[in-house]
């Protein structure tokens, strides 16, 4: 039989009386269950909104892009779409010339990112889930068309039904021989106009301002050259490993240029969760540590209260390891109780706000209704780690006192 654990579950379990301490303990239970269960649960909304930005930015950023690491622009021979397809077997791959242009359409005017695609962008069927109104379509019948964000439409009134007013596209021009732009000459922009065929939105400022056209109509507004290209896209074929094919790319097109993923094309956003992540989670772990104080405090009263027992358990041959252990397990019972019952029941909310959505956003614009979660594994461990460290050192301090005290006695 193990003496210690024996002697520690009597202390805790015992219904002879509750004592002040017995109450003290139990307080110190529920508030380290909490403070465990508000971790699980805070830590698996930050993994929510990682995985949501994931899933939104799925809708109009490929799985690689091939971007110039200085400037704006590149040559992207046919040979290197060739060698492209033949290194990673990407599905699909769209060349890309994307810059920012003045827009108007019916009198009001705005800067916009115009991003010029072929055809092979709608293959990809990306933006059909983020598409809000009309077609998707860049050309029909010779007709040249334009998708729009939402912020677009909404800063310049756009109506997808209004086939006979066109948006205008303007870049800056430079004339001949000069690094300068005449704004005074009526040549100084280079215009093309484009009909709407669709709306898309997607949530946040990223792609607000964006406008998808043709990329022969974008080439010729920039003034770019046949092979002139500002980035290449690349849609993986299903089950494809993102890392794998990112780096044969990278190791294809050389060091002037630079291969990224969609975590990469985001990785500020990302930092800034994990940065609010990390400081949510170390101010619930302050409320643990409160928690833990409270054991400490109770064991040390504990200690007090059955210092008759130390004695005779020292005048019996028990050991200062023994008594230590005691006092040990008491707190691990108290700890362990608070922080396994936290940590089931903030996986159980986490699951079925994952499940059924119980807490809303409370905003009738959002794209979501409910705030989106996902239970890592490893915040899970993580959490452990935290409350067996943090109640672990306060049962340690409590356990040496009793320790202390049958030196003493």
């Amino acid at each position: 039989m193990n003496l210690p654990l024996f002697i520690a579950r009597r202390y805790f379990f015992s219904r002879k009386k509750r004592s002040f301490i017995s109450w003290l303990s139990i307080l110190s239970m529920l508030g380290v269950g909490i403070g465990t269960m508000a971790l699980v649960v805070v830590l698996s909304v930050f993994n929510g909104m990682v995985e949501l930005n994931r899933t939104l930015f799925r809708s109009v950023e490929a799985d690689l892009t091939i971007k110039p690491r200085q400037g704006k622009r590149f040559v992207a021979t046919p040979g290197l779409l060739t060698k492209l397809q033949q290194a990673t077997n990407a599905e699909l791959i769209t060349p890309i010339i994307q810059d920012n242009a003045l827009a108007r359409y019916n009198g009001a005017q705005t800067v916009v990112t115009v991003k010029g695609v072929d055809n092979n962008y709608l293959k990809r069927s990306q933006l059909d889930s983020a598409l809000v109104d009309g077609r998707f379509r860049l050309q029909t019948n010779g007709i040249n068309y334009a998708i729009v964000a939402d912020g677009i439409r909404n800063d310049l009134g756009i109506s997808v039904e209004n086939i006979l007013t066109p948006l205008e596209l303007l870049y800056p021009q430079n004339e001949v021989g000069s690094k300068t732009i005449n704004l005074l000459n009526e040549n100084a922009f280079a215009s093309r106009a484009l009909s709407i065929s669709g709306v898309f939105f997607v949530d946040g400022q990223q792609y607000g301002d964006f406008v998808i056209a043709p990329l022969p109509v974008v080439r010729d507004l920039i003034g770019y050259g046949p092979n002139d290209l500002t980035s290449i896209e690349l849609e993986l074929k299903p089950g494809a490993d993102v890392a794998t094919a990112k780096a044969a790319v990278q190791a294809l097109v050389g060091s002037n240029l630079l291969a990224q993923d969609r975590d990469d094309l985001n990785v500020d956003l990302y930092r800034t969760i994990n940065i609010e992540k990390f400081a949510v989670g170390i101010t619930l772990s302050f409320i643990i540590l409160i928690a833990s104080v409270n054991i400490f405090f109770s064991l040390s009263m504990l200690v007090l209260e059955k210092k008759n027992d130390i004695r005779i358990l020292s005048a019996l041959g028990a050991t200062t390891g023994l008594v230590r252990s005691i006092f040990l397990i008491e707190g691990a019972i108290v700890a362990l109780i608070g922080g396994l019952t936290g940590l089931l029941l903030g996986v159980i909310l986490s699951l079925l706000q994952q499940r059924y959505g119980l807490i809303g956003v409370g905003t009738t614009s959002s794209i979501i209704d409910a705030y989106p979660v996902r239970v890592d594994p490893t915040d899970l461990w993580v959490t452990v780690l935290v409350v067996s460290l943090i109640t672990g050192i306060s049962s340690w301090s409590a356990a040496q006192k009793a320790a202390r005290g049958i030196q003493l006695a």
